[in-house]
Order: C-alpha cells, then structure tokens, then sequence
C-alpha cells in the first residue's frame, strides 16, 4: 500500500491506495500546534477504525504548501511506518515543464494538480483548485505549465464578511434561489456565491483567450477542491469536477519517483 498526505492551509488529505486504486482516504485538519505524536495517534487510530496494518504501507509521499508543519509529519513518517517519505518539491520528477519566471515559487498542489490532469486527460486545460485558496492554472497538451492567478478561497471570503461587518453573521456557504434577497444570510450567501461565479466565469474567459491567442485549443476546464461542487452548479464554463484529481496525481508522481 503506498499513503499519500496532501497538507492544504485548511485541511490534510490522506489518501491510501494499492495497485493504483484507491482503498480509503481521510480529511484532518492542519493544525501547526499539533506534534508527531499527536499526528501519529491520530493517523493510527484512522487504520486501526478500518482494519488495516501500517506495516502494509511500503512508501509515502507528501505534497505540501504549509512549511511549518513539515518537520512534525515527516518524523511522524518516520517513527509510525518506519519510511522515508518523497516530497514533493525542486528535484522532483514531474514530467511537466514549469514555465514560470521561477518555477520554485510555483506551489505543490498546483504541481501535482497539472501532474494528474495531463496524464488523465492530454488537452489545454485551465485547472481550477477550489482550496482555502483558489488557484487557476494553464496547462497545455505538450505538458507545458504557463502559469495562472490565484484569488482568496470562497471561505476566506466570507469570514472576511463575518469579521469585519460587525453586524453580519457567520453562515453556510450556501447558493440561494435568487439574487434579489429579502434577508441578510440569503443576501450574503447570493453575494458571496454568484460573485464568485461571476469571478471564476471573468477568470476562465480571460485564460482562454490567452491561451488560444498563443495557439492552443479551446483548453478545457476543469474544477477540484472541496468547494468544486458548488460553483460548477452555477455555471457552464466548468466542463467536469474531478475531486480526486491531487490524489491521483500523488500517486503518479510516487511511480515517477520511488526508485
């Protein structure tokens, strides 16, 4: 069995998988005051509530755009399974070509995101990441990674509203009925959800226009993260959701690197 960690700013995603099929995955959160014992106790007690043996787990790899919580879940690495895990960064075998001014600067998600969606579907693509950030990158069918942008998460914006409006609530990310609202959650929610949608449709036209100005085709569109759900209901500018999309691309990139 080879275990894949995906650390977000908001979440860690774990991710077990045997002969390129996935047997189970978890969601905890990240929490930096958290040691690796506390780690390894948590993820322990996650095989031990689904049967499974830690000493199955032959590699681990690790993607992670949160720096301060490395030295904790590597020496829980060490210590729970006995491994030395990849990681995902500089040196890394990706098999895509980072076109950015510096590509170091280029986060591991985004890498491993344009990773699984070239091997899995081989088209331009725009990949749109709906995490605590969301990020939209431009991929093209010769395994080129242009670049993209990057815009505060649904979340992020609305606990902006919660914290800084001292008379608005904290709600559900929610998508109402109608725009025209006639109380002050639906009004945030419609706010908050079809300006979203707005900002994603704006985003995506502008990145086709791009890349078919510089030859591509129509890229295709493609959404992950866990709020994708929700904004691909609202529009028809997302072509398909792929929630597994990092995982899978842990996972190849663990092939590409483990010897």
């Amino acid at each position: 069995m080879i275990l894949l960690i995906d650390v977000g700013n908001t979440n860690i995603v774990l991710g077990l998988y045997k002969e390129k099929e996935q047997l189970h995955s978890w969601r905890i959160s990240t929490d930096l005051n958290k040691t690796s014992d506390e780690f390894s106790i948590q993820v322990m007690q996650l095989f031990t509530q689904n049967d499974l043996n830690p000493k199955e787990v032959k590699g681990i790899i690790i993607s992670s755009v949160v720096p301060n919580i490395m030295h904790s879940l590597e020496n829980m690495v060490k210590k729970s399974f006995k491994i030395e895990p990849i990681i995902v960064g500089p040196g890394t075998k990706t098999g895509i070509n980072i076109r950015y001014d510096n590509p170091k600067e280029v986060g591991a998600d985004r890498i491993v995101n344009a990773v699984a969606a070239h091997n899995k579907y081989k088209k331009d693509l725009i990949i749109i990441d709906f995490g605590t950030a969301t990020t939209f990158c431009s991929l093209t069918k010769d395994a080129n990674y242009l670049g993209g942008c990057i815009t505060p998460g649904i979340r992020i914006s609305s606990d902006a509203l919660f914290e800084k409006a001292a008379k608005l609530p904290r709600i559900e990310l929610e998508k109402p009925k109608n725009i025209i609202c006639k109380n002050t959650v639906s009004s945030m929610q419609a706010g908050i959800i079809y300006g979203y949608i707005g900002q994603v449709e704006y985003i995506v036209k502008k990145m086709k226009k791009e890349m078919m100005d510089l030859g591509c085709d129509e890229p295709m569109v493609l959404a992950t993260g866990g709020l994708a759900n929700l904004i691909a209901k609202g529009t028809r500018i997302i072509d398909k959701v792929d929630p597994n999309l990092t995982l899978e691309g842990l996972m190849m990139m663990y092939e590409k690197n483990k010897e």
